[in-house]
């Protein structure tokens, strides 16, 4: 007798759950809009070339961190010519309060020699040139095409991975992922300003321990079903 062919072991690797619709998302940029009609980054800088360092340097740190360090900084050297004049040693000095500054500063002065040899001393617009520099991700590249030459680019740090989920906008794996789906449902319209509104979302709002779901513009459009009460004291 022929014997039954064994179905294979279903998967127990975790499926995302479908994201928003494309009605959804827009509605939900709609009203982080109106909550922050013009969003901008918390980084603190007066040039592409300051805000290239200050991004470099908020990676695995804070941007109130980032500031206090380049309040010193700045002022000292606020061009590529500059910043190899104070050398791998002078920038320690100015950063050393910020995680990892001794691999930051050298990725500081081996990305300013390459902007002055490669490109003349100004930040390059393209993509491609921007992640060639020491020390420059995508997500780093992303942040300096919106922020300083107005590109509809969204960078996915941990904020925005966080809020991509939770929220079901754009869930996703991987930073890339979450980054894919942003572009998909994201309505253009809101494309510029997308990257600082979910940032700033989940900085103050959509927070990794304990998101305050009580006061959120959103809450009625997230999927996160673990919803926080409002602790006693708002509702008094």
């Amino acid at each position: 007798m022929t014997q039954p062919i064994a179905k294979p072991p279903k998967s127990k690797a975790k499926r995302l759950s479908p994201g928003l619709k494309s009605e959804q998302a827009e509605e939900l940029y709609a009203r982080l809009a109106q909550v922050r009609p013009d969003p901008q980054t918390e980084l603190e800088y007066t040039s592409p070339f300051t805000l290239l360092v200050a991004v470099a340097l908020s990676a695995q740190a804070t941007d109130i961190g980032v500031n206090k360090a380049t309040a010193r900084l700045f002022p000292a050297a606020d061009t590529p010519e500059k910043m190899i004049a104070l050398g791998e040693e002078g920038v320690r000095d100015y950063i050393k309060t910020i995680g990892l500054y001794r691999n930051k500063a050298k990725n500081v002065i081996a990305m300013s020699e390459i902007l002055l040899r490669e490109h003349g001393g100004e930040v390059p617009k393209d993509r491609a040139a921007l992640e060639a520099l020491p020390g420059v991700g995508r997500k780093t590249a992303n942040v300096v095409l919106n922020e300083a030459f107005g590109e509809p680019t969204i960078a996915v740090d941990t904020h925005i991975f966080r809020v991509g989920n939770r929220t079901k906008l754009a869930p996703g794996k991987t930073p890339d992922e979450v980054e894919a789906r942003l572009e998909r449902i994201t309505p253009p319209a809101y494309k510029k300003g997308a990257h600082h509104w979910l940032i700033l979302h989940g900085r103050y709002v959509c927070k990794a321990r304990k998101p305050e779901c009580w006061h959120c513009a959103i809450a009625d459009i997230c999927k996160f079903k673990e919803k926080t009460p409002a602790p006693k004291s708002a509702k008094a």
